[in-house]
């Protein structure tokens, strides 16, 4: 009776009560969650199985596909992840499909085995409906996409209708069926052939019911119909508030799975290490299911374990088809009697030894494979089950986190499961794809964020090396702008809800390596189910150690201490804390949205040199862009409200590491710099001291070489000849003995640079031989003082005319320069008859915001530098004269003043005076013009006080559209800016204007290069600008874009910009840093702003010609 009561509650004809919203209802005939089933035909099986399955490098990641191939692509991964199991059959490719604007609106009787559904669409499973044109996806970051009135959900609640045929192959005649979904958003319900198997929440972890009353005979004609209702709203949704696209339906893989009538349904892997690390005792816990009405059949089973070493399986891979596997057996498990006189049953406990046990790490990923058998009293094989496992410790001391007894520095990344085209849905290579990329930037750590992941991609990272985090599917962020409602963690209406999904995560996952932290979830306060949740997995696996970040990050809920967004100096105070035992691990930092990732070098100066602070993850890996077609059928990446949803966060999807499609932005070289793993310095003594901060791991494999730079250009260069550097060890080259220091004592170069870089010798598994793994540049003294060139100017005279408002200052067939007497700026100059500037050259302070500008409301920059006028100045001239202070030189002089726009439209402009409030610059400026056609700026800015800090101080022009050629002396290749700039080589480079641009999906100031000391604007035939700082004035800030500052300010997207006529060249000598501490308050550290106080710099411009060398001529000095 009660389970027909229970259908009879569950039928969607049942109006009077939505099961969707009862937290205390959260399943219903499911089984317990257990790690993933493959149900092996034999031993040699399992193993073949993982031989192949572990058969991929970073050659796979080259199938990573992003666009509309990817929905063929994650049907034909599905059908890959049940290949070589023969008792299990996926369910995953084309189903029918009705989406309902409600559960009460769904198709009557829909899911009868005899309903007709010829007239519905089909859908692609797994995927989610959205990404196919039903329903819309909504992006939101704390708050719901509904009213918070928990746990009821809106009644127009999109509710998708599922059909599937499939048969039972012959061969799994007297077998159990298992039906498993991997993973289905929000809730759901199933049945086959019209009875209802179960219901199931958690939108991120598998659901399983026996099915194999239900199905027809394996040999019947009869087809059988599973059936699935998928909610998209349930009150399981307010445990899924993550910063996330909310995207609906299965999208996960359906697999049917068999099994004996006893079978093996979970087990449990753990090794513990002598002090020494040289012998591991491993046992396994094995969990039995039998027939529930003939329990005893399972009192005469035997099982056995067996551990299978993974690395022979490389050296005989050419002999694929003729290896024994079975051969690399290293360890063999037996059964444990229970302990003497204890009560009741404590479950299969299998154990034994092994010797020099080869350990897992993130450098040194070494696998085994655990095969367990299940055999019959004669010794016949019922079962088989496998897993890939690693043998590791994972323990804390006081203020530290050790992996293996050694205290690894976490240089992690943040993850959400996300492609552009199909959501949720994963394919194996674009998983492959993500992992390669991390770990050729040197990334070591993975955080889950916020919910348990794909099977494939544990085990992805247990064979390329990542620490995890791996997190529960709990997020109640939005709970924090309520103020009827506590979190569901005070309430015990949500305890079973909670404490479910957690328990889901580790025994799913319980068996991976990479896993050294299970995490409570995100964002959701704290309170007594987290403290029960905490109490479980401690009782459950001592071999890991708990994270959460809520209720301030130090409650005991936590092993480590994982604050999020803190800012340098506060992490440095708690690593200092003497009452504080526990390690520091930022779990979240320097938020990637748009132009980011100012300031990570200072976080890692002080993790780097501070006990108790061990890493931390950057939020995070890729900007969560859909693919999104336009009405002219171009493609772009959309964020939140592009589909019509509300409410919605706007582009706060966008704060990646990557672009969707996984190409990286420009930050991925300063982390690629601050994560490497060997550092050099140079010491006071001028020796060069190379450290291999790796822990594990020496540098056997590792070539290291040389290369002196002197002003831009190579001197020297060569490979290292060094010891291998043990682990956490360093290894001193002292001046007079290395291979650099007879061509540093001859070098007369202004500048010189050593490069010291480590490539791989070694092809790995994420990457080929000669991959750089580290590269730094360091500053040697100039050994040799240079005496700049003096310039001999020509006798002849410079030819001036004012014409109108205009001075037109001309060398005869070589240049003509157009200075306005009205602006006093450089109208247009021309050099043989080529119109190399267009646009005058004028001060500038203002910049086209980015994210980190506008984050604070109204205490954010942008808010200050609008509320100050700052990009609304217009530059009045109240002073303008020239003078002839030789045949071959002129002197123009000009003052301006910065006004509001505004300001010059009232009738108060004329009461303007020159000690004026409402004057925000006064800037004087001088041109010496030569007739070698140089031209010397000398800028005094004077800004108001009252001005908060600067975007920037320094000149815009506009050069001709043809010089589109850029060479630059200065920081690069890559776009840089002050506080991002550690890993940017000083170096002589070139680019085209078009690729200067960096296509962040919003845009705002972009582009930039740092430290330059001059810049060249060509044509193709070589004609062209040449600009470089001069007299004492440090390096500037470039950029040169086709997209003025103010188109730049305009577009909201990338596709939106509009080129200029002409090229926009900004040259500035301070220019404020981008910040990236968090996005939503002021974060420019205090040495990376430009503060309101006088400046003073000067610029040489020139004209150039193909035959031209720019380092001679910033060599050059003009006669004073």
């Amino acid at each position: 009776m009660a389970m027909v009561s229970s259908i009879g509650l569950l039928s969607p004809a049942n109006n009077s009560y939505k099961f969707w919203e009862d937290p205390s209802f959260i399943k219903w005939r499911k089984r317990d969650s257990h790690v993933p089933l493959r149900s092996h035909d034999s031993l040699e099986g399992s193993l073949r199985y993982w031989y192949e399955r572990s058969n991929v490098n970073f050659l796979n990641s080259n199938d990573a596909v992003w666009n509309d191939d990817a929905v063929v692509g994650a049907l034909e991964c599905a059908a890959c992840w049940v290949k070589g199991l023969p008792f299990l059959q996926s369910l995953s490719g084309s189903w029918k499909f009705f989406l309902s604007s409600s559960p009460e609106n769904v198709p009557a009787n829909f899911f009868d085995g005899n309903f007709d559904d010829s007239a519905w669409d089909t859908l692609p499973v797994p995927s989610n409906w959205q990404m196919h044109g039903f329903d819309r996806p909504i992006y939101t970051n704390v708050i719901y996409p509904f009213p918070l009135n928990p746990p009821y959900v809106p009644s127009e609640n999109p509710t998708g209708c599922y059909r599937k045929s499939f048969r039972i192959p012959r061969e799994w005649k007297g077998r159990r069926i298992l039906l498993h979904f991997e993973a289905v958003d929000s809730a759901f319900l199933a049945w086959v052939n019209g009875v209802h198997i179960g219901y199931s929440q958690d939108s991120r972890l598998p659901a399983e019911f026996e099915i194999t009353d239900c199905c027809h005979p394996c040999d019947s004609d009869k087809e059988n119909v599973l059936a699935v209702q998928v909610m998209r709203w349930s009150d399981g949704s307010y445990l899924e508030d993550q910063d996330h696209w909310w995207l609906s339906g299965i999208h996960r893989d359906v697999i049917l799975l068999s099994k004996p009538q006893v079978f093996i349904t979970d087990y449990f892997f753990k090794a513990s290490l002598d002090e020494k690390f040289l012998v591991a005792d491993v046992q396994v816990e094995v969990k039995i299911d039998g027939p529930k009405d003939s329990p005893e059949d399972v009192s005469s089973i035997l099982i056995e374990a067996s551990l299978y070493d993974n690395e022979g399986w490389h050296d005989c891979a050419t002999n694929e088809g003729k290896v024994d596997l079975t051969s690399f057996n290293v360890a063999n498990m037996e059964l444990k009697s229970p302990p003497a006189g204890s009560l009741g049953f404590h479950g299969y406990h299998l154990s034994g030894k092994l010797e020099g046990p080869k350990l897992w790490s993130s450098e040194h990923p070494n696998l085994y494979t655990l095969v367990i058998l299940l055999k019959d009293a004669a010794g016949k094989l019922l079962d088989c089950e496998s897993c890939q496992v690693g043998i590791r410790q994972v323990s804390r001391v006081h203020k530290q986190m050790l992996v293996n007894g050694l205290p690894v520095v976490i240089r992690g990344v943040n993850r959400h499961e996300h492609h552009p085209r199909v959501g949720k849905t994963n394919l194996e290579a674009c998983m492959i794809k993500d992992l390669v990329l991390m770990k050729q930037n040197n990334i070591n750590a993975v955080r889950n964020s916020h919910y348990p992941q794909h099977p494939r991609w544990y085990e992805l990272c247990d064979l390329f090396g990542v620490y995890m985090i791996d997190e529960a599917n709990i997020e109640t962020h939005g709970f924090d702008l309520s103020s009827r409602f506590k979190h569901p963690t005070q309430e015990p209406i949500w305890a079973n809800s909670m404490l479910d999904r957690a328990i889901g995560m580790v025994e799913r996952d319980k068996n991976h390596a990479c896993i050294i932290a299970w995490s409570l979830g995100n964002e959701s306060g704290y309170g007594a189910n987290h403290s029960a949740m905490a109490g479980w997995i401690r009782g459950k696996d001592s071999t890991r150690i708990l994270h959460y970040e809520g209720g301030g990050s130090r409650t005991s809920s936590t092993d480590i201490i994982c604050p999020m967004y803190m800012r340098v100096w506060d992490i440095l105070k708690i690593a200092k804390d003497p009452t504080e035992d526990r390690p520091l691990i930022l779990c979240e930092y320097s938020h990637a949205m748009g132009n980011s990732n100012g300031n990570i070098h200072e976080y890692w100066k002080a993790i780097d040199n501070t006990f108790g602070l061990q890493g931390g993850f950057i939020w995070d890996w890729v900007d969560q862009g859909l693919l999104k077609e336009a009405n002219d059928g171009t493609k772009h990446w959309a964020y939140g409200g592009d589909f019509g949803d509300m409410p919605n966060d706007l582009n706060f999807c966008l704060n990646g590491l990557t672009w969707p499609d996984r190409t990286p932005h420009p930050a991925m070289h300063e982390v690629k710099y601050c994560y490497q793993p060997l550092k050099t310095f140079l010491l006071e003594n001028m020796a060069v001291k190379i450290q291999n901060a790796q822990f594990f791991d020496s540098t056997r494999a590792i070539e290291f070489s040389w290369v002196l730079q002197g002003d831009g250009c190579s001197v020297g260069s060569g490979i290292l000849d060094l010891p291998a550097i043990a682990p956490q060890c360093s290894h001193l080259i002292e001046l007079q003995s290395s291979p650099w220091y007879p061509l540093w004592e001859a070098c007369a170069a202004k500048e010189i640079f050593l490069m010291v870089t480590a490539k791989l010798k070694y092809s790995t598994r994420w990457t080929k031989d000669g991959h750089v793994l580290a590269s730094t540049q360091l500053c040697l003294p100039a050994k040799n003082a240079v005496t700049p060139h003096v310039i001999n100017l020509d006798k002849g005279t410079l030819l001036s005319e004012r014409v109108s408002e205009s001075l037109i200052i001309t060398k005869q067939n070589s240049w003509q320069i157009k200075v306005n007497t009205r602006t006093g700026t450089i109208d247009s100059w021309k050099v043989n008859d080529n119109v190399v500037v267009t646009q005058g050259v004028f001060p500038c302070f203002w910049r086209a915001p980015t994210d980190n500008d506008k984050g604070g409301g109204p205490n954010s920059y942008f808010s200050k530098w609008k509320a100050a006028f700052l990009d609304n100045i217009s530059f009045q001239t109240s002073h303008f004269s020239t003078k002839e202070l030789t045949d071959n030189t002129i002197q123009i002089s000009t003052v301006y003043y910065g006004l509001p726009k505004d300001l010059l439209k009232s009738d108060d402009f004329e009461k303007v005076s020159e000690d004026s409030n409402s004057i925000l610059f006064k800037v004087d400026v001088s041109y010496l013009i030569y007739e070698s056609g140089d031209v010397i700026l000398h800028y005094k800015v004077s800004p108001n006080i009252d001005l908060p800090p600067l975007p920037r101080v320094g000149v815009v022009f506009h050069v001709d559209k043809s010089l589109d050629c850029v060479k630059w002396y200065g920081k690069g290749p890559f776009e840089c800016y002050p506080d991002r700039k550690e890993s940017a080589h000083v170096g002589i480079y070139e680019s085209s204007v078009e690729d200067m641009h960096v296509p962040y999906i919003v845009p705002g100031e972009c582009s930039g290069r740092a430290d330059v000391r001059w810049v060249a604007f060509q044509n193709k035939d070589g004609v062209g600008l040449f600009a470089s700082t001069y007299d004492d004035s440090p390096p500037m800030q470039m950029s040169a874009s086709y997209y003025s500052t103010e188109e730049l300010d305009r577009a909201t997207r990338n596709e939106d910009l509009v080129k200029g006529h002409d090229i926009e060249v900004h040259l500035d000598h301070k220019h404020m840093g981008i910040g990236g501490d968090d996005s939503w308050s002021p974060s420019v550290h205090e040495q990376y702003l430009v503060p309101p106080v006088p400046y003073s710099f000067s610029i040489r411009l020139c004209p150039i010609s193909p035959s031209s060398s720019c380092q001679d001529i910033y060599r050059s000095q003009l006669p004073r």
